[in-house]
């Protein structure tokens, strides 16, 4: 990220800090929740159907999905030491796992699901409290193809659903209905203002409904049997303690897709800041891994109650964005509305009640999307003709793995069989493995360790001036990469002087690669001050008398190419670029 001036985003109302009018925070939690709680419901629907679950297995399900969402969306909001991100991220069922736990009701039943859910939720909890080690490993390029592979995966399964009606219905009825539906849908979301935008999804699956019910295909009868408060107790399908072929073989896809709905979930954790706050900062991956292991509870607490795990939604950004409300408050009340809406049956029937043509029809856009959302990860990463090798062998083979195109004679129905046969674990290891080749053999980091104090100082500059000696750089070159390293540490004893954890041996690593034109210096630390882009941001608006940091922080700006700050609970880690000739 390139240091430059602070923008004021002046459609935020309410920052998350801060408490808006009962009312304001009612209205727009209440929007946010009639928007949110449809796919909530609609996507344990589809799966259970798919996999041709009984009608007990989906009302348990979709009442412990709502349930959970709502723990985990109020959880996020308040935020609880470590677990929650203190912003508004609606959580809700994920659309990323459809496939693998079609496959794994299919093949093992809900108990052995439940299983699998608790064991890869451990996963999330493992990459939150090592976000900043894995950094490397979940690239842009790797978790943009493994996002674009759920879709490719989902979409056949979710074909195969757009055409079923009961034995009394016209064949006709289900391919209308769905129909109807995109195109309302489609419609809204290409031409619709912003506001209808919004409520596209519920607009969609009513005119959808109500084509449905003029072919007989929409049956209120479960609707008016259902009671009006209540819980489905005594249907819990429990948790398989002795996990069989089946579970160890569907163990990887589960944590690969745990893992890229990490991944989705950072995003958002990152974007919700974005569009939160009315001064621009730089992204706080404290708010992020917080963000994650609310994700990750949300998940384990799925599995014990086997229903589907669950994840942020990307709409929370979009409706914070539009509302200007981010504050607290309104994910609390969102959380309870969910919470709420999970002892209502007669609710909750009318959404189970939806035709699965209609349901497929909502979530063929959201997978579409999802799809694009893979693809502007990658692009926005920079697309060489190594990331397009990457991203183009990791796809197909994954998909003809899925479709069972590569070898299904050879792999047969064993462990190895349903292992590959997955295109999101076979694609996903494909990418992983050749980004661990492209990092092996690319130039070597130069790594320097110390201690966080100023006796790093000498070590530093000897460090710097053989790297810049060894890649050849002229004196203003070396010069400047030295300055710049001078600086850096300097600004980082500032805010460790600043914080409360003084005197605890801080170590200091400090890694230097050539690239291109210059070189990337990585100064990691154990300092817990201000963010370091958010200063040199704010440097047009300090007074023209500065202290000691603040000549550091202009010198950095200045000689800098660009600097990022990425603070994470215990570690910092600061990316700074400098230009470079020989």
């Amino acid at each position: 990220m390139t240091v430059g001036v602070t923008r004021e985003n002046k459609n935020v109302r309410y920052e998350p800090d801060e408490r808006p009018p009962r009312l304001v925070a009612l209205g727009a939690g209440f929007q946010a929740a009639v928007i949110i709680v449809a796919p909530v419901v609609l996507t344990v629907v589809i799966v259970a159907r798919i996999a041709e679950q009984p009608e007990s297995y989906i009302s348990w399900g979709v009442f412990a999905a709502l349930l959970i969402s709502g723990i985990t969306t109020v959880l996020q909001a308040v935020r609880v030491g470590r677990f929650g991100s203190g912003h508004v991220l609606i959580m809700g069922t994920s659309g990323a796992f459809i496939a693998v736990c079609v496959a794994a009701l299919t093949e093992a039943g809900p108990s052995t699901m439940a299983g699998l859910i608790v064991v890869s939720s451990l996963f999330q909890f493992l990459l939150a409290a090592r976000l900043s080690l894995l950094r490397r490993i979940f690239t842009p390029v790797v978790s943009g193809t493994v996002i674009m592979l759920i879709a490719a995966t989902v979409m056949p399964v979710i074909f195969d659903t757009l055409t079923e009606v009961p034995d009394d219905v016209s064949t006709a009825a289900a391919p209308i209905a769905a129909l109807i539906t995109l195109m309302t849908v489609g419609a809204l979301v290409l031409r619709g203002p912003p506001a209808w935008r919004l409520w596209s999804p519920v607009i969609g699956i009513a005119v959808g409904c109500a084509v449905s019910a003029s072919f007989g295909l929409y049956s209120m009868e479960q609707v008016l049997e259902a009671p009006w408060v209540g819980a489905p107790v005594g249907h819990w399908p429990g948790i398989d303690v002795t996990p069989g072929i089946e579970f160890w073989a569907l163990l990887p896809a589960f944590a690969v897709v745990t893992l890229v709905g990490a991944v989705e979930t950072i995003g958002d954790g990152v974007a919700i800041q974005r569009v939160s706050q009315r001064r621009s900062r730089a992204t706080d991956f404290r708010v992020v891994q917080g963000a994650l292991n609310a994700d990750g509870m949300g998940n384990l607490l799925s599995g014990i109650a086997g229903t589907l795990p669950n994840t942020t939604y990307s709409s929370s950004v979009s409706l914070a964005e539009v509302t200007g409300v981010g504050a607290r408050r309104v994910g609390v009340v969102i959380g309870v509305i969910f919470v709420a809406v999970a002892f209502l049956p007669k609710f909750t029937a009318l959404l189970i009640a939806i035709p699965t043509a209609v349901a497929a029809a909502y979530i063929t856009i959201l997978v579409g999307m999802l799809f694009v959302q893979g693809m502007k990860i990658i692009i926005q990463d920079g697309v060489d003709h190594r990331k397009a090798a990457v991203v183009g062998l990791s796809f197909w083979i994954g998909t003809g793995f899925q479709n069972q195109w590569i070898f299904p004679d050879l792999l047969g129905e064993g462990f190895l069989g349903v292992l590959l046969g997955n295109g999101m674990t076979s694609g996903a290891l494909v990418a992983m493995v050749m980004m661990v080749f492209l990092e092996l053999t690319s130039p070597r980091r130069k790594r320097l360790q110390a201690a966080l104090d100023m006796e790093a100082l000498p070590k530093l500059k000897e460090f710097l001036s053989g790297f810049a000696s060894k890649a050849r750089w002229d004196g203003a070159s070396t010069e400047r990469l030295m300055l710049v390293g001078e600086e850096t540490l300097t600004s980082l004893l500032s805010e460790e002087n600043d914080s409360a954890d003084t005197n605890t041996g801080r170590r200091l690593i400090v890694s230097a690669r050539a690239g291109g034109d210059g070189a990337e210096l990585e100064f990691v630390s154990g300092a817990e001050g201000e963010n370091l882009e958010d200063r040199l941001a704010y440097m047009g608006e300090t007074p023209d008398i500065p202290d000691r940091q603040e000549i550091s922080f202009r010198i950095l700006r200045h000689y800098a190419s660009s600097v990022r700050h990425q603070k994470y609970h215990g570690v910092d880690i600061v990316t700074v670029q400098v230009e470079g000739s020989r």
